[in-house]
């Protein structure tokens, strides 16, 4: 997938209804995140929770937490499923997001 293609995903679900949810299994989710996810964050932020706690996050819907793990996947290279992607939501929404259910 192209860095345009992955940006198109991010985009679509930002458009997308906010009651879209992550139907994957969390425990999954979080050794995907701890294996691939979290030293890119650390390289970029200084610290995995950092992203996922400043104030001016993008990500303030179940849509957009979708989209940019898919889009990461794609940025990464990881290679992920659909599944695991939303086995990855899950878990960053159970650990840090805690959307509404």
């Amino acid at each position: 997938m192209t860095i345009a293609r992955g940006a198109l995903v991010v985009l679509l679900a930002l458009a997308a209804p906010a009651v879209a949810r992550a139907d994957g299994d969390a425990a999954r989710g979080r050794a995907l995140a701890e294996k691939d996810c979290n030293g890119c964050h650390v390289r970029q932020f200084g610290s995995v929770e950092r992203i996922y706690l400043r104030e001016d996050r993008r990500v303030r819907t179940p849509a957009q937490l979708q989209a940019q793990v898919a889009y990461c996947n794609t940025q990464l290279g990881t290679g992920y499923f659909p599944d695991e992607e939303a086995h990855i939501a899950a878990w960053l929404d159970q650990q840090y997001y805690r959307f509404p259910r």
